[in-house]
Formats: C-alpha cells, sequence, structure tokens
C-alpha cells in the first residue's frame, strides 16, 4: 500500500520491454538489472516479465479503478444513480437527514 507522500518512477514502455528482453534471453539477474536501470525491486520486473508472458499491456491504469466506459449520457446517469441508491440502502444515514 502506498504511504503518504511516496513517489513513484514511471518507466517507459520501451525500457520496460528492454528489462524485460535482457531478462528472458540474456538471463540478466534481477540485481543487475535493478542496478543497471535504476528500478527499485525485483518484483516491479517480475511484473512486467508476467505481463509480456501472458500478451498484456503495459498501461498505466492507476487511479482508474472500476472505470465504466457507457454508450451515452443516459446510461452512465443511470449506472450512477443505482450506485446512489445502493449506498443510501446499506447507509441510512446517507439520505441527506439531520439527526437530532
Amino acid at each position: 500500500m502506498a504511504k503518504k507522500g511516496q513517489t513513484f518512477t514511471l518507466y517507459t514502455e520501451e525500457l520496460k520491454r528492454e528489462v524485460v528482453r535482457l531478462k528472458l534471453e540474456e538471463g540478466w539477474s534481477y540485481r543487475q538489472l535493478r542496478e543497471r536501470f535504476g528500478i527499485n525491486s525485483d518484483a516491479q520486473i517480475a511484473e512486467w516479465v508476467k505481463k509480456v508472458k501472458n500478451n498484456e499491456s503495459f498501461e498505466d491504469n492507476r487511479g482508474q479503478w472500476n472505470k465504466k466506459h457507457f454508450n451515452s449520457l443516459e446510461e452512465e446517469n443511470a449506472y450512477l444513480k443505482a450506485q446512489v441508491e445502493y449506498l443510501k440502502k446499506r447507509n441510512p444515514n446517507l439520505h441527506g437527514k439531520e439527526w437530532s
């Protein structure tokens, strides 16, 4: 989990592909790759290797969790209204009523 004030390093797709190539084709160790390219963790490299092996994209989806694509504004509006109603049912105090 990210900590308050923590910063993240963004790597280009070209760098990621080169790191994966060196790991898979030339057998570089995680340590060699970390030191050569300034990567912070073995887990990051392992994730890139996994994505390449599974033919997945390197696209960064942070901050886009549960993002939906709608065909119209009406469809999006109906979806958002349903979410609000669901939350109201789960949390009765969200109805906007003041407690006295």
